[in-house]
């Protein structure tokens, strides 16, 4: 896919996140399009965000577990970039009426103390890079219509990143085991799913270094003071005005987080 191409998709990103709509999926239009050129596509979007004021805060990871992996029929995980207008802290509501198609899902947040570059990096070495891990909300939203998505559609749409919320809990990966710990999800006060570490990659950790190591590749490092979403423990969970979603992780705490307003879909 040329140049000209990859721009035109980043900016028609860029306009439908803006004007909070949804565009028809790539592989659609584009039955060739790879893996590749879906994350050029990323990178005018994330571009035309950084350009408009906004600043890299972190990264995300998505398609970690088996069976999504095996609907989308790939093999390994992608990832996103997160942005300082994304970010929510425990106790706020999240505004509806700024999302499309919204989704929640519930993950582990390691929140970086030293720069991580890869290749070579372990599921060790992100432990030991770790100021603290935390439970989070990731709202997922696709820019895609009807989220009729392939692999391509999602990476290309910053793999369908929304905003995230980070608990307030915080526990260091050294004391606690994040590939056992078990995750309840709550929603309006019923158990909605629950879910354990080591589906995600067979551990958070492992997921990370993955994109260290992808990243690394690319001449790109994690850096200290970085957020990394390390991929969802739950089922997705659609979410509409006067939500309120609990996560609670075994051995580190919970995070909560409520939502009013109407997303446009």
């Amino acid at each position: 896919m040329n140049q000209e191409k990859i721009d035109q998709y980043g900016d028609e990103l860029y306009q439908a996140f803006l004007q909070r709509k949804t565009i028809a999926p790539f592989t659609d239009r584009e039955p060739g399009i790879s893996l590749e050129d879906a994350y050029k596509i990323q990178l005018r979007f994330i571009q035309r965000r950084v350009e408009a004021g906004e600043k890299i805060v972190g990264k995300k990871i998505g398609v970690t577990s088996k069976p999504v992996q095996d609907f989308l029929g790939v093999f390994q995980p992608d990832f996103g970039q997160l942005t300082s207008n994304m970010v929510y802290q425990e106790g706020d509501v999240i505004d509806l009426n700024g999302l499309i198609q919204p989704k929640a899902e519930a993950e582990l947040a390691f929140v970086l103390k030293e720069d991580l570059r890869g290749p070579g990096v372990t599921a060790m070495d992100v432990i030991r890079a770790t100021e603290y891990v935390s439970p989070c909300f990731e709202i997922v939203d696709s820019r895609i219509r009807d989220w009729k998505i392939l692999i391509q559609d999602t990476v290309a749409d910053n793999a369908s990143c929304g905003v995230y919320v980070l608990g307030s809990s915080k526990a260091d990966p050294r004391d606690v085991d994040i590939t056992m710990a078990g995750m309840v999800l709550e929603k309006n006060g019923e158990l909605y799913s629950t879910g354990v570490g080591a589906a995600v990659q067979g551990s958070p950790a492992n997921a990370v270094a993955w994109l260290a190591n992808t990243l690394g590749e690319l001449g790109i490092p994690f850096k200290a003071g970085e957020v990394i979403l390390s991929g969802s423990q739950s089922n997705l969970v659609p979410v509409v005005d006067g939500d309120e979603l609990v996560c609670t992780v075994g051995g580190i705490g919970s995070c909560s987080v409520r939502f009013a307003g109407r997303s446009a879909v």
